[in-house]
């Protein structure tokens, strides 16, 4: 039986942003092919890592999807398809995914490393 974490919400937004990252080459009628392989790997690489980490939760997951979510800022610029509506969707998507991922990171964090130094010094 698969537990259900709170951070788990987190991976559905961003399982969210990757369902639009995946039906924005159809929303850009004219957009680049560049532009379109990037958004829809780039979604796909995303929809499976947030899938992943509802079913089997693990840090690398998140470390991944946020140089996911880095490479949606940078690639217009890398793959040439600056000044479109799909260099802007992509870097929107790229900043939503990535603050998810260092949400989660540091909800992480703090609950492994600061929950339990918290619940030693209520005990005292």
């Amino acid at each position: 039986m698969l537990k259900w974490r709170s951070e788990s919400a987190l991976d559905l937004y961003n399982l969210a942003a990757a369902i639009f990252l995946l039906a924005a080459p159809w929303m850009f009628v004219r957009a680049n092919p560049t532009a379109a392989i990037d958004l829809r790997l780039s979604g796909t690489a995303i929809a499976v890592l947030s899938l992943a980490a509802m079913i089997a939760f693990s840090v690398w997951e998140e470390w991944i999807n946020l140089l996911v979510g880095g490479w949606l800022i940078v690639s217009p610029w890398l793959l040439g398809f600056t000044h479109t509506r799909a260099m802007h969707f992509s870097i929107v998507a790229g900043a939503v995914v990535m603050f998810m991922c260092l949400l989660e990171l540091w909800l992480e964090y703090e609950k492994t490393h600061l929950g339990p130094a918290a619940r030693a010094s209520e005990r005292k």
